[in-house]
């Protein structure tokens, strides 16, 4: 009986998170612009350089600038 309870447990867990809210993550059909960005991810961050945020600039790799708005 226990198991029976925790399985329906588990079953509207995973129901109530994949309810009809799609995240912004999940709209794009890949996580890194390229590979260089791939390469800056896992290993660059510790020792950016003035040609890697050229480059991420030109190349696009963080998206759109989404300003803040105080009070939202």
């Amino acid at each position: 009986m226990k198991k029976l309870f925790f399985l329906l447990g588990v079953a509207l867990l995973v129901a109530s998170c994949s309810s009809g809210t799609v995240s912004e993550f999940a709209k794009h059909d890949k996580m890194y612009k390229n590979w260089d960005h791939m390469k800056y991810s896992w290993w660059g961050y510790r020792n950016p350089s003035e040609e890697t945020m050229k480059q991420s600039i030109d190349e696009g790799w963080w998206g759109t600038d989404v300003p803040y708005v105080p009070g939202e």
